[in-house]
């Protein structure tokens, strides 16, 4: 996948976000119609509706939020043009806050269905993106910053943004 922005430019501006992001919006959309429309099972009734709809929607409104920082605020842009590290802003509570919006926004999805079979799909979709990432972006960070990437990687979730550790 050949994106880069200029010469010398060592990452891709796009990186695998966009196969990754469509693979799991595909697997929360197998796991809505083989539960909820071809094996009707886990669908949930009574208050339960709402409280996974509401769960839902605040998760999808979070996710919106991760992800507009993370790829419109962060100038993420131009730290990859650079070959420079982004440890700012957003980047400081997860380290992959792009991938981490969507996760979240398509967990608020496939909450809305009040399926708690969906559960398992939206803890599939973690895995699969945990181990893509390790698998793919980490090795590029890993190889082109070395030591500055490890000492971030310990104190920086992958997925979750939550608040650095020390």
């Amino acid at each position: 996948m050949k994106n880069y922005v200029k010469e010398g430019q060592k990452l891709p501006l796009f990186g695998i976000g966009p196969y990754l992001i469509t693979g799991i919006a595909l697997v929360e959309l197998i796991g809505i119609i083989l539960f909820g429309y071809v094996l009707k099972i886990g669908t949930l009734e009574g208050v339960w509706v709402w409280i996974f709809r509401i769960l839902g929607i605040v998760l999808i409104i979070s996710g919106i939020i991760v992800w507009y920082i993370g790829a419109v605020r962060s100038n993420m842009d131009k730290s990859i043009t650079e070959n420079r590290l982004q440890t700012e802003g957003i980047y400081k509570a997860v380290r992959n806050p792009m991938y981490s919006g969507w996760w979240i926004l398509i967990s608020g999805v496939c909450l809305m269905w009040h399926n708690y079979m969906l559960i398992s799909v939206i803890l599939l979709n973690w895995g699969i993106i945990t181990i893509v990432l390790i698998n793919t972006e980490e090795k590029w960070l890993l190889n082109l910053y070395g030591q500055e990437y490890l000492d971030y990687k310990r104190r920086v979730n992958r997925c979750i943004p939550w608040f650095p550790r020390k």
